[in-house]
């Protein structure tokens, strides 16, 4: 009886354990859509020069505002959190939009990161204060821009440019770059769902491919 016990112990109750934790508030398959089809970016002006959309991209969307170098704090979070671990995923990019005249600001922090990582898929796009608003309105958030035109959220927004989040009792449309401990717990969990969407998704229609074939 104690043998069974043990055993009981050691085996089962690891993978009743598992199980349970994987039916978790999203399931670890599926992260929930608050807003469906958000706007892709206007023509505005990055720092590398090149047009910037959000269209086939899992795109990490921050709003920088007009202190953004003041708050340089959360995005070097951000960087170290989560860009470093997943920079090199091709399908991954970066998007802060910050106001017009943040120019040089954003640059320095730019310029200040590459220094310590290969930040190709990190861009700072520029528009008006009013461009902001108005871009920022259309993702029907319930958290609203400060008075800089800044956030200290970031969100995921899809490659069909759904914006994901948590949906019922434990709403999250957004994740704050000021606390390092919310961007590897919350934040990492939820982009890890919707990668393994992504994944999910490579590999059916690869085999698929090889059926065909």
């Amino acid at each position: 009886m104690k043998k069974t016990l043990v055993l009981f112990t050691l085996f089962i109750v690891p993978i009743v354990a598992y199980l349970f934790f994987a039916s978790g508030v999203n399931g670890f398959t599926h992260l929930p859509t608050i807003t469906p089809q958000v706007a892709d970016l206007g023509n505005w002006h990055s720092l590398s020069g090149d047009k910037v959309s959000l269209d086939q991209k899992i795109t990490i969307l921050g709003f920088g505002g007009t202190d953004v170098l003041q708050n340089r704090g959360n995005l070097f979070n951000l960087q170290q959190k989560v860009y470093l671990r997943y920079h090199e995923f091709t399908d991954l990019q970066f998007v802060y939009v910050c106001p017009i005249g943040t120019e040089a600001a954003a640059q320095s922090i730019w310029t200040a990161m590459q220094a310590t990582t290969d930040m190709s898929r990190w861009q700072f796009v520029f528009a008006t204060p009013e461009e902001i608003q108005a871009y920022h309105k259309q993702l029907k958030l319930q958290g609203q821009l400060g008075a800089n035109f800044g956030t200290p959220d970031i969100y995921i927004i899809d490659k069909e440019r759904n914006l994901r989040g948590r949906t019922g009792e434990e709403y999250k449309e957004g994740y704050n770059t000021f606390h390092p401990a919310e961007l590897s717990n919350e934040m990492l969990d939820d982009f890890k769902v919707v990668l393994y969407e992504y994944r999910a998704a490579l590999k059916k229609n690869n085999n698929a491919t090889k059926r065909e074939i």
